[in-house]
């Protein structure tokens, strides 16, 4: 053992210590000197590196469940027998030792805030700790001969225009760091409609969004069974993936999935929805034991989380007390719902990323949804979400503290999925919902089906409760009585709403996208065209076009797929237009991607599109939604690509249909320009090319 080595060791135990000392003076049944703070915590360290290789052999073969419930007993009874054990100590009862345990974790936060450290490098600085000591003990000689891995960040939501503003005024220090610094460079792509997470990360992990006309949809079947596909249930996601996959998706090569809705055919998957709800769903359940079990991070993590609700209580008062418009009410489960991404699962996300990085995974994409969650509820630039995106900028030092010990070099890449348009939602303009709009304009509701609601929110929670629930057989058969559909595709929690109990086909499908609202009418085969909507439902077209917020509506006809305005039609698939352009204010792509959208096969009959302000580039939800993406307008259609410096943008898959513009056009180019990257950079096998005989071994983890 080195000096550093037991400077390391110091570094880990004084903190507790302290804490511990703290807490014996607010806890009256504590009672605990100096000296015997020190030994507690030392007994605490000692303990979990005892615990936790039997913890981990133990979860790897009954699942992250066990993790869970053994990991919250493990650390109690660690910390009651660090109490019993350290001399003079006194503790009356096992509540108060439950007490310590929460007391300290707390203490630990607050003292890492006032000395300004990063709060989650608690989450890893033993595993950088551990990773430093391997590193010194294979000496100059030891050194990685691995290629770079890769670390795909994902920042759900996150516009370009926001990136450039926290990088441009400093307010994102390791961003702004990595771009001035000239190691990184922020490009600029356009997220085709629909401009959603479920198109663009099928085309970011398995390069196609084919058959994704938005984020839930109608497929019509002649049997006249067709169903509601809603992408971030976990039967849904993995019947999309089924669809697209071709085995070589972004993650083949023993990659690691986190926090997605598809796996890009992954080795590992932890938390993905289309793997959601099967047995050991969540992953290799010794992945979580780190987080489960180790003293004090999992109950940081639930305080954290309680003191999300907090802050979420205080900013929505203020901004009904300051009269910010346009806002949303922002009540119910969204509070425990923003809680859960912006701390639990965020904590849980960097934890399960930097272990997969000291075992020197490849490549790794995680997806963090805080962003998009407050900026979907509060606003696109509003402080809240601001606040949310500098946490992720935390996170990425973080990590890159983690790649900097790890035993392979890594290089990171930061992307969204798509950006984000805000305005006030068309139910707040129009007095009512599209649902309500369009059952009053054909006359009636019959059997009909309403998605206009906020579920897309629900999908990493969904992940997650349905992965414990199916992490074990008990809680399997279980999972199976409470899910979506009949082989135990997810638990679904939050605002679930489907087709009607009837077996009868539903006359009428109504659903929200964003700006987009999607009409369907089931009971009519294919296609509806336009003279038969005209035909059989007069009222339909114009009452659409009659509303506030709406621009066009686009439906099927003899010429192809038309959009139509108040004052005009234009096909298109052609440049011009009948009267006045209905898409002139919204950009010479728009026809392009409205023709790919109006050509899958579950495009709906009648696709309805929000108004575009031309000063402000409001754009008007069809879901309770003041942030929102999936159609055209606003900040939604142009992500982020940051990427090393010297991993060029190839000129072959540039798009430059629009002058002055050459940008990657759509997920499909960038999941292109990222496999060619990967494969340069020899993280990635070449297609064609044979696996290495004698694969690389995991790094052990302790």
């Amino acid at each position: 053992m080195t000096a550093r080595d037991v400077r390391d060791a110091l570094l880990g135990v004084l903190p507790t210590a302290v804490a511990l000392l703290l807490a014996s003076w607010v806890l009256p049944g504590l009672h605990l000197t100096a000296w015997a703070a020190v030994v507690a915590a030392v007994v605490v360290s000692v303990a979990d590196a005892l615990v936790r290789p039997l913890l981990r052999w133990i979860a790897g073969r009954l699942g992250a469940v066990v993790a869970l419930l053994l990991g919250l007993a493990v650390q109690l009874v660690v910390v009651q027998a660090a109490l019993t054990a350290a001399p003079g100590t006194y503790a009356d009862t096992v509540g108060t030792a439950a007490a310590t345990l929460v007391l300290v974790a707390i203490l630990g936060a607050v003292g890492r805030w006032m000395l300004g450290a990063a709060d989650r490098e608690y989450l890893v600085a033993d595993l950088i700790r551990r990773a430093e000591r391997r590193r010194r003990r294979a000496g100059p000689a030891g050194g990685s001969a691995d290629p770079p891995g890769v670390v795909l960040v994902q920042i759900d939501g996150l516009p370009h225009a926001v990136l450039t503003q926290g990088i441009l005024s400093g307010n994102l220090p390791t961003l702004s760091r990595w771009v001035r610094s000239g190691t990184h460079r922020a490009a600029e792509w356009w997220a085709r409609v629909p401009s959603t997470t479920p198109a663009s990360q099928a085309g970011l992990l398995h390069g196609s969004t084919d058959g994704i006309p938005a984020f839930r949809w109608y497929e019509k079947r002649s049997d006249g069974r067709g169903r509601l596909v809603v992408a971030n249930r976990p039967a849904d996601a993995a019947l999309i993936e089924q669809r697209l996959s071709d085995g070589r998706g972004l993650l083949a090569d023993d990659g690691v999935s986190v926090s997605n809705l598809f796996s890009g055919d992954a080795a590992v998957n932890l938390m993905v929805m289309s793997r959601s709800g099967r047995l050991g769903g969540l992953g290799p359940g010794g992945d979580y034991v780190r987080f489960f079990a180790s003293p004090f991070i999992f109950v940081r993590a639930l305080l954290l989380t309680l003191g999300e609700i907090v802050k979420e209580l205080y900013q929505g008062r203020r901004q009904r007390v300051r009269g910010i418009e346009p806002r949303i009410r922002r009540h119910g489960s969204y509070v425990v719902l923003r809680a859960l991404t912006n701390a639990l699962l965020r904590d849980l996300n960097v934890a399960l990323v930097a272990e997969h990085m000291v075992r020197g995974a490849p490549v790794v994409y995680v997806d963090f949804v805080d962003y998009d969650e407050i900026a979907h509820h509060a606003g696109v630039l509003r402080p809240e979400a601001l606040d949310a995106l500098a946490g992720l900028d935390g996170v990425l030092a973080t990590l890159e503290r983690v790649a900097a010990a790890a035993s392979r070099p890594y290089r990171f890449v930061v992307l969204s999925d798509h950006g984000q348009s805000q305005g006030a939602t068309f139910r707040q303009l129009s007095g009512r919902t599209l649902e309500e709009t369009v059952t009053a304009l054909v006359g009636g509701p019959g059997a009909a089906v309403a998605e206009t609601g906020d579920v897309e929110a629900w999908g990493p929670v969904n992940a997650l409760v349905s992965d414990v629930a199916g992490a074990s057989s008990p809680t399997t058969r279980w999972a199976r009585r409470r899910s979506d559909g009949a082989h135990g595709s997810g638990v679904l929690v939050g605002p679930q709403r489907g087709q009607p109990t009837t077996s009868d086909e539903p006359e009428l499908v109504v659903a929200g996208s964003g700006n987009l609202g999607l009409v369907w009418f089931p009971r009519l085969p294919g296609r509806v065209p336009l003279d038969e909507v005209v035909e059989r439902f007069p009222a339909l077209v114009p009452g659409l076009l009659a509303e506030p917020g709406v621009a066009f509506v686009v439906v099927d006809s003899a010429r192809g797929p038309v959009a139509v305005g108040p004052r005009g039609v234009r096909v298109l698939a052609d440049p011009t237009a009948e009267g006045e352009d209905p898409l002139g204010g919204f950009g010479p792509r728009a026809a392009a991607d409205l023709a790919r959208v109006a050509a899958m096969t579950g495009a709906p009959d009648v696709l309805v599109h929000s108004t575009v302000d031309a000063l402000t580039e409001e754009v008007h939800a069809f879901e309770e939604l003041v942030g929102c993406h999936g159609g055209l307008g606003g900040w939604q259609n142009r992500a982020v690509l940051l990427h090393p410096s010297d991993w060029a943008l190839d000129d072959d898959l540039l798009d430059r249909s629009v002058p002055g513009e050459a940008v990657l056009y759509g997920a499909e180019a960038v999941h292109r320009q990222l496999v060619r990257w990967l494969e340069r950079s020899g993280t990635r096998r070449r297609l064609g090319e044979p696996a290495p005989m004698n694969p690389r071994p995991a790094v052990p983890h302790r």
